[in-house]
């Protein structure tokens, strides 16, 4: 397995980060849009709607799923299809990415996306809940995911002696992938969000979430851009091979409903 460095640089690199950081936004954005408590919708709504969204806004900025790419076609034939419903904010500031760059490849029907052998699923949290994401209760994928052994590279200094724990029918193959987590939050009263990509530890017991994550929130574009403005977590900002982190008190705001996590 690579390690934290190898991954980000990698992925921010090709431009990948940038197309998850635009992808949560304008799935967010259009979420608290639409969100009206008169018109009946509640916290499930808020969740599910903001799941589907993100999953679209994923395949829209990747070419995959109902927007990839015919073999042959001009980059530009998917143009109006992909921009249905947007904002023009969401337009001016989506990512151009090579059609071909990423590919939709799910992991036991959990929605996944692959940048050569460097795989991420999703996983929704309560928001301020971040590094202590109960991976032990989550779907039988997450925990899979949670439990492979990290490489040299993912472990503090002091710590190579942790052992990981194995399952003893995940049988490897040469192609697999190296599967990593996008958990994202959304506190709906204030609007703050928050996005981070890393490779979850199995926390049985409780503990920290993972053995390291990146907030995508602060972190630079790619292409030198302007960030949006949203709100960030408090939470680390990239120190590499360091999960070091604030601790948050427990939010205020009831737990949002973990969507897709059955599977």
């Amino acid at each position: 397995m690579i390690g934290k460095r190898e991954v980000i640089t990698r992925l921010q690199t090709e431009g990948v980060l940038d197309g998850i950081r635009w992808a949560n936004d304008a799935a967010v954005n259009r979420t608290l849009d639409d969100y009206s408590e008169d018109a009946g919708h509640d916290a499930t709504w808020l969740g599910q709607t903001r799941f589907v969204l993100l999953r679209d806004r994923l395949d829209r900025v990747f070419s995959c799923g109902r927007y990839a790419l015919q073999a042959g076609a001009d980059e530009g034939a998917g143009l109006d299809l992909v921009r249905i419903e947007l904002t023009k904010k969401d337009i001016d500031g989506k990512p151009e990415l090579s059609p071909d760059l990423v590919r939709r490849i799910n992991r036991n029907g959990s929605p996944g996306w692959a940048l050569g052998d460097i795989q991420f699923l999703l996983c929704s949290s309560e928001f301020g809940k971040i590094d202590t994401i109960p991976w032990p209760r989550k779907s039988p994928t997450k925990q899979q995911v949670a439990m492979k052994a990290p490489s040299a590279t993912d472990l503090p200094p002091g710590l190579f002696e942790i052992e990981a724990p194995l399952m003893e029918d995940l049988a490897e193959s040469a192609d697999e992938l190296d599967p990593f987590i996008v958990a994202h939050s959304l506190d709906p009263v204030s609007q703050r969000r928050e996005l981070v990509f890393g490779r979850s530890r199995f926390n049985k017991g409780g503990g920290d979430a993972w053995y390291w994550y990146e907030n995508l929130l602060t972190l630079p574009p790619t292409q030198g851009g302007r960030r949006l403005d949203t709100p960030t977590p408090s939470g680390p900002d990239g120190v590499p091979d360091a999960p070091v982190r604030l601790r948050q008190g427990a939010s205020a705001i009831p737990a949002m409903p973990k969507v897709n996590d059955q599977r």
